[in-house]
This record gives structure tokens, sequence and C-alpha cells, in this order.
């Protein structure tokens, strides 16, 4: 990497240590479980070593080459996360890159994070950043059939996000989370075809007793955890004995998804069944018709660049705005879906969160609005862009809103094929860029194999 070398130059080092300095890129999160569609962003990790800093070399350094690149566009950096990053598109591909430095003067193309050697007195940041290829790995280790993980995961996330409750910054599961539920079930069943791994999955988790922590077999039993809200469903990270997934559940959002996963027991008790029908588990959350009112939380900038910068800070800082909501209101459900509101000169992004009646007859969102706006002033001097909260009706959402339903009669039938064939993916009509199971090379189309 150009980049490392130009680094250990800098900080005049030994020629011999020029020559032999190195660094490397992990792919991670979807990607790199096999996951990914076309859409997906790609997570991948810069593995530098010790002379190689975050504040000079990759937010400044790092960050003017990629810019320089006519490949690279819409370049960012988010300095104040937790994990801290660059945000850009190369070639029209989202990528999110965090930066690891470890206490080494060479890093290997395939630098094995699960071992000890690499993770020598790394700082915290760095830490948290390696959590991710670290988790990755564990898990595509500890999966029995990782074909068969990968098309349970593919399927579980596709659900979650038509049902509106995939997210980590909104207060659901993220992608980490679904994995290690994926990979939980296929130890458990590892014989089990997908049609039933995904009858089992809805099952185990819909009775699950939690806050019963959830691990994988191999891995240590965690210990007894806080009583914290952030723990009310928690999930043990494969590659940590004493860490957990980084959760901003709150008691909305444990309902909302607790419900969920009694609805798809319900619909997939039955999953063997010739006759059954996939299109109705995937059937979008139907906001409109399920709440009276809505919070719509309006972001607005004066350019796109700062409107990207500002939607990351205050989506980083949800979790805050919806437990004021749950205390005012009782109960509140964050739908991660954007918008943009047309009537609007500037660049803006909307969301619309449901509320349930409760007791107050009217919401003083004008109180809310500005205890969030304190929370979001930390960190930024002066705020980039502008937040607008604001009630509305049912009856008042725009018809991009209302109208978001998601297509249907595509009605999905599967069948279990023979093991032995070959099998090639299928993607559904409504939605051709996600995965929706594997046929066999012998099979029809009308028929696709779940695999077995």
């Amino acid at each position: 990497m150009h980049w490392v070398k130009r680094v250990a130059y800098q900080c005049q080092l030994p020629k011999n240590r020029v020559r032999a300095a190195s660094a490397t890129i992990l792919t991670f999160g979807s990607y790199g479980l096999g996951v990914h569609n076309s859409g997906s962003d790609i997570d991948a990790l810069c593995v530098g070593p010790y002379f190689a800093t975050m504040a000079e070399d990759f937010f400044v350094l790092l960050h003017n080459m990629l810019a320089s690149r006519p490949e690279v566009t819409e370049i960012h950096c988010i300095k104040d996360a937790k994990v801290p990053l660059m945000k850009f598109k190369f070639d029209g591909l989202s990528i999110d890159l965090p930066f690891a430095q470890l206490k080494v003067i060479s890093v290997p193309e395939n630098v094995d994070l699960l071992n000890p050697f690499f993770l020598r007195n790394i700082d915290d940041t760095s830490w948290r950043s390696l959590s991710g290829v670290r988790a990755n790995k564990s898990i595509l280790q500890l999966a029995p059939n990782v074909e068969l993980f990968q098309s349970l995961l593919r399927c579980v996330k596709l659900w979650a996000k038509r049902r509106g409750v995939y997210g980590n910054l909104h207060g659901f599961f993220g992608g980490v989370h679904f994995a290690v539920l994926a990979a939980f079930v296929c130890q458990r069943h590892p014989n089990a075809s997908l049609s039933l791994l995904i009858s089992i999955f809805f099952k185990t988790f819909a009775f699950w007793p939690w806050p019963r922590p959830v691990f994988l077999h191999g891995r240590m039993m965690p210990p007894t955890i806080a009583s914290d809200s952030r723990f009310l469903m928690p999930i043990q990270l494969p590659c940590s004995p004493n860490e957990y997934c980084h959760s901003n559940i709150t008691r909305s959002t444990f309902f909302r998804i607790r419900t969920e996963f009694l609805r798809g027991h319900a619909l997939t008790k039955d999953i063997l069944r010739p006759d059954f029908s996939w299109s109705i588990l995937f059937d979008p959350f139907p906001y409109a018709k399920k709440y009276a009112q809505f919070v719509k939380i309006c972001l607005s900038a004066s350019n796109q660049d700062e409107l990207r910068g500002w939607v990351g800070w205050v989506k980083s800082r949800f979790r805050s705005l919806l437990v004021k909501l749950e205390e005012l209101q009782g109960f509140c459900d964050p739908s991660p879906l954007e918008y943009v509101d047309v009537d609007l000169a500037a660049p803006n992004v909307v969301f619309y969160w449901g509320l349930q009646p409760s007791r107050r007859d009217v919401i003083d969102i004008d109180f809310v609005d500005e205890d969030f706006m304190k929370n979001m002033s930390n960190g930024y001097r002066v705020p980039p862009g502008r937040m607008k909260l604001s009630v509305v009706k049912a009856s008042q959402l725009p018809k991009s809103v209302t109208c978001n339903t998601g297509s249907k009669g595509v009605r999905a039938r599967w069948r279990i094929l023979d093991n032995s064939q070959r099998k090639i993916p299928v993607r559904t009509n409504s939605l051709p860029q996600e995965f929706a199971g594997l046929m066999a090379t012998n099979g029809s189309a009308e028929f696709p194999s779940a695999g077995v």
C-alpha cells in the first residue's frame, strides 16, 4: 500500500523499515459474510502499523490521497463517532472505512486478528474498530454450514428490513446481531433444511427468555451482565467472552422486535406445507395504517456534503431522542425509512416515527426539539445543519410515505431438493437486488429450492 510507505518515509524510519512497512484492508459486515447485494454498503477496515496515526495519517494524508482519485466521490470524515471512520463512494459503491493501529512494523495482507499477538497494547478506539472483522471471522468459523448460514441470514435481514426492525442506530438489531442469531440456530440444527431453519429461527427468538444472553457454542458462557436498559436483548460478540454487540434497544424497540418475532413464528410454523406462501412474511410494515400520529424529523443543510455529515451525526444520537419520546408518550416506533421533503428548497432527509395514543393529548414537541438540539450541540461548535421536529397525523403524510408498502402480487414458493445438486441464486421480481434462495440447476423457477 503506497500510503503506508509514504507515512514511513515521512516518519524518517530507516530505509529497511520503509521497505518492510505494510498495511492492509479487510472487509467485514454483510460483504465480509458474503450476504451483500447490489445496494449494500461495503464495510472495510484499514489496518495500519504502529507509526501510522489516525488523526494525521488516516484522516488527513489518506483522506487527501483518496480525494484526489477520480473514482472517489462524496468523501467525508466522521471523527467523533465511537468508531471513527471515512465514508465515500468508489465507482458509485458506498464505502465505510474505519482505522485500527497495530503495534507492529508490518501488517500482513491477511492478518489474523483473532491471534493475540496482533492485539497487544492496542488502544480502545482500535479495539472497537477491529471488532467487526473479528466477529465476522469467528461467526464463519463457528457456523457448521456456511452456505446455509448465509442463506438464512439473507432471508432474516430481508425480513427485518421489510418489517422495519433493522438498524442499530434506530434502536433495532444491526447486521452483526442478526448474524449471531442466525449462526446460533445453524449451530443447534446443523442438518436442518433452509426452510426448517427459518421456521426454527422465529420459534427460537419469539420465545427466547430475554434478557438471557445469546452466545455461540465454542465460546465461553458470558458473565452476568448489569441490568442496563441497553441490555434488554444481549447478544455476545463471538470474538470476545466479555463483550456484547453494541445495542441501542429501548422499551419501544424491544416490543417491536418481539412482536415481529412472534408474527414470524405464527406465519412460518407451517413452512413445510407445499402451499406455504412466502409473500406474507415479507409484507412491509404498514406504518400509515398502524399509527394515527407521527413525529416528523426533518434534517436539512445548505448542501449535500454537509447534509451527509449532519444526518450521520444526528442518527448516532437518535437513541436519546427515542428515550425522551418514550418518557412523554410511553411508546414510539422509530421507522428507519428515509424520505425527502420535496417542498423544501434545501437538501434534506425526513424520518417519520410512529406514536401510540397516550394519556397526553398534546405532546410538547418544541420542548423535545430544544432538549435534543442541546444534545446535538455537544461536539459541534456550530451545527452544520438544521433540525425541525413536528407532529403530523397519518392523514397528513405525503404519498411517498403512504404508498411505500412494497410490491405485491409475487408469491415465492420453495421446495426441498437433493442437497447434492448444484444450486444457483434466485432473486425476486419485486426486489431484484435481494437474494431469495437457491435453485437447483435442474429445478424450475416456479419452485426454487430452499436447500437442505
